[in-house]
C-alpha cells in the first residue's frame, strides 16, 4: 500500500515536525488528527488525503502544495502555477479586473511557451468578469478605472497623459 511518495513524505513530515520542535502528539492535536494516524503517515504506512494534508501543513506553517507534491497529488509544474496564480490574486496593490488581465497574459505566455494551461483555473473565472465588462488584455484603451489606476496601452497607445508612477 506505501509507495515511495507516501515514504518521501513521511520523512518529509518527520523532518519538519522536528524542525518546528513539536511532538508526534502536539501536531496531531493541532491538526486535528489522531496521533496513531500521524505515526502511520510518518512511517509511510498511510496516504492521506488532500485535506488531511492541509491540516498538517497550516498546523506546520508550511504550503499544503509542498506536501501535495511530495505525496504525489500534485506534480511540481502545477504547484508552481498554483502558486505563481495564489501570489497575483493575494496581491492587495493590484485591483481584481488588473488581477484578471495580468492571469490572462500568464496564461498567454504559457501557452505560447508549449505549457498546458488548464481550461479550469482561476485566470478563466477572474477573466469572465473582464469579458462581461468589455475588457481585454490587448486593446484597453488605459483609461482611468474606479479606483484610479492606470490599465494596460495598446502598442500604438497614444494618451496625452503620462503614465501613472
Amino acid at each position: 500500500m506505501a509507495s515511495l511518495n507516501v515514504g518521501n513524505l513521511g520523512e518529509y513530515l518527520r523532518e519538519q515536525r522536528r524542525t518546528a520542535q513539536l511532538s508526534l502528539r502536539q501536531l496531531a492535536d493541532a491538526a486535528g488528527v489522531s496521533n496513531p494516524y500521524l505515526s502511520q503517515i510518518e512511517r509511510g504506512l498511510r496516504k492521506p488525503s488532500a485535506e488531511v494534508l492541509q491540516q498538517v501543513a497550516k498546523a506546520l506553517r508550511i504550503s499544503a502544495e509542498t506536501l501535495y507534491v511530495r505525496a504525489g497529488i500534485l506534480d511540481e509544474r502545477e504547484r508552481e502555477e498554483l502558486e505563481t496564480r495564489a501570489v497575483i490574486l493575494a496581491d492587495p496593490s493590484i485591483n481584481e479586473r488588473q488581477k484578471s488581465v495580468l492571469l490572462q497574459i500568464y496564461d498567454s505566455f504559457r501557452r505560447e511557451n508549449g505549457s498546458d494551461v488548464a481550461p479550469d483555473t482561476g485566470a478563466e473565472a477572474h477573466g469572465a468578469a473582464g469579458a462581461e465588462s468589455g475588457i481585454d488584455a490587448g486593446t484597453e484603451s488605459g483609461t482611468d478605472d474606479a479606483s484610479g489606476a492606470r490599465g494596460p496601452r495598446t502598442a500604438g497607445g497614444s494618451d496625452a497623459d503620462p503614465p501613472a508612477n
